[in-house]
């Protein structure tokens, strides 16, 4: 009768290196995916805003004569910036044109944040009519 029998207990370390290998093949195909996600779905801070802005700006022109051309004119306060951060200050917001009878605001990502590399879709622009231009970067 055999009385030293062998117990395994642990890893070999091959088995280790073959686990360590292949949650690193996993994390270098899940980790561009993630990325991109994550850049799509904070397009949403610049969409809102600037649907948020048109209907601002609707409600200005109801009652004035003219889309309002800055900010300070549209929110009634003279402290405000002529560009401001949209709520997720993921994207900086201008309105760069306005008339009796239109207006043009501008989301662009803000330099060197998460946003400016979000290839394609690093501006987004409204007038009255609504987006303009740009409808991959809109709907996704």
């Amino acid at each position: 009768m055999n009385l030293h029998i062998k117990k395994n207990r642990g890893f070999t370390l091959i088995e280790l290196l073959i686990v360590v290998a292949i949650v690193g093949i996993l994390a270098a195909v899940a980790y561009p995916n993630y990325s991109s996600a994550v850049q799509k779905s904070r397009r949403i801070d610049a969409i809102n805003y600037l649907l948020t802005l048109q209907m601002n700006q609707e409600k200005y022109r109801a009652s004035n004569t003219s889309y309002a051309g800055t900010f300070a004119t549209l929110f009634n306060d003279v402290l405000i910036a002529a560009t401001i951060d949209s709520p997720d200050s993921y994207y900086s917001v201008t309105i760069t044109a306005s008339s009796a009878t239109s207006f043009t605001a501008t989301a662009t990502a803000k330099t060197g944040g998460s946003q400016a590399t979000d290839t394609g879709c690093t501006t987004f622009t409204i007038n009255q009519s609504g987006p303009v231009g740009g409808a991959a970067c809109w709907n996704k």
